[in-house]
């Protein structure tokens, strides 16, 4: 069989199994099978996580302060705001500064015999009161570290505008308007930026393949380019970016998800996406230039959702299993050495030592079992954060987390 229809099968069975996956593809396309044989587990489709980081500090409600990341020291135990008997969780989770800011329950949502849609419903810590409430106006939501500040999309995709929401009141304390309609949002590091990835269409459409009785994202994307903006002032300008068509794609354009979002690098120099094409991911200067992949970010991986350590040393891995019947890797940011730690799957740094991650309890052996935990390098212990997700993976009423760092 050849690649290309390797990938095209691997492509249809995500699409009949999974919502449209977010910031990209990247290379497990062609790990699909591989990764079920493995037992490995299928990253959510759409934290953004997921490839991107959820969220950073915004100047929106904070103006002015310092940046006061983790020093990279060991999260104690007593440090930890934990409620392993919640699933979903009901009050907050918080280790070290990095909190679960929010969650959302996916749902594919039938509007005809021809047209259905994948959609999040959200539920959004209040820092008052310590507990989550759901947030059902929201289509999209990125959480600033601190959980004061989301930026926020509304039901209808693409948007003409993104809402600055105010966590403690629950209400949009800004609008920002824009001449290109946006279905995704990610925040720089430094909080001061956003970007936003616009299309033509919902990016999270839901389409029925010839003779296929399952809703599945569609094999090809209305996806435009992306917006750089100034948080404070709301100014930006809109970069296209065309959709596949060079020489390093064989299969014209058509090798992407409908929903592929862009996210910034950790210094915000460039905008990056994940790719279904070696080595997995596509940087662009801020004109929208293919630009070499920049330093330190050579082993990122979109579908881990954890991205880099705070320092920039370390970059969350895929999933290992070798040393422990789940556990994942973590890189060398410079060199690729890599090192075994607890976990399924990486969501979150706390610090530079430490992690929150998916996974089993011990003995499990239902892989879709899952329930978040705090791991750390050099340690097989684990402290357990939420209770137990049930069913399987796609499910409905699974629940997906959002991290904030601080």
């Amino acid at each position: 069989m050849k690649v290309d229809d390797i990938v095209r099968d691997a492509l249809r069975e995500q699409a009949a199994e999974q919502p449209p996956a977010a910031g990209g593809f990247a290379d497990r396309v062609l790990a699909v099978r591989r990764r079920r044989r493995t037992r490995r587990i299928t990253a959510a489709a759409v934290t953004v996580v997921a490839v991107v980081a959820v969220g950073v500090a915004v100047p929106l409600l904070d103006s002015g302060k310092e940046d006061v990341r983790p020093s990279g020291g060991i999260v104690t135990p007593k440090k930890v705001e934990s409620h392993p008997d919640q699933s979903p969780p009901r009050d907050r989770i918080s280790v070290g500064g990095t909190t679960m800011a929010g969650y959302f329950v996916p749902e594919n949502v039938v509007k005809s015999a021809d047209s259905a849609v994948y959609e999040r419903t959200y539920h959004l810590l209040n820092p008052s009161t310590g507990r989550y409430t759901e947030a059902a106006d929201w289509s999209w939501v990125a959480v600033a570290p601190g959980g004061k500040t989301a930026a926020v999309l509304e039901r209808d995709l693409p948007a003409s505008r993104i809402g600055l929401l105010d966590l403690s009141t629950g209400k949009v304390e800004r609008w920002i308007e824009v001449d290109h309609g946006v279905g995704g949002l990610a925040f720089s590091s430094d909080g001061r930026r956003l970007v936003a990835t616009t299309y033509s269409e919902n990016p999270d459409r839901l389409v029925k393949a010839e003779g296929d009785e399952e809703w599945g994202g569609p094999f090809t994307s209305s996806r435009t380019g992306f917006l750089v903006l100034d948080v404070a002032s709301g100014d930006g300008e809109w970069t296209e970016v065309r959709l596949g068509g060079g020489s390093d794609d064989s299969m014209g354009g058509t090798m992407m998800n409908s929903r592929q979002d862009f996210a910034l690098t950790a210094d915000g120099r460039y905008v990056w996406e994940g790719s279904p094409m070696e080595p997995g991911y596509v940087f662009y200067d801020l004109s929208g230039r293919k630009v070499p992949v920049p330093a330190g970010e050579k082993y990122l991986s979109w579908f881990v959702d954890a991205g880099r350590s705070p320092d920039g040393r370390l970059v969350a891995g895929d999933f290992a299993g070798r040393k422990w019947k789940t556990s994942s890797w973590v890189l060398d940011a410079g060199t690729g050495e890599k090192t075994e730690v607890r976990g399924q799957q990486l969501l979150a740094w706390v610090g530079n030592k430490q992690l929150i991650a998916w996974d089993i309890g011990e003995n499990d052996k239902n892989e879709f079992h899952q329930r978040l935990v705090l791991v750390t390098l050099g340690s097989d212990k684990e402290v357990p954060l939420s209770g137990f997700r049930e069913g399987n993976d796609g499910d409905a009423g699974r629940w997906e987390p959002l991290f904030a760092q601080p």
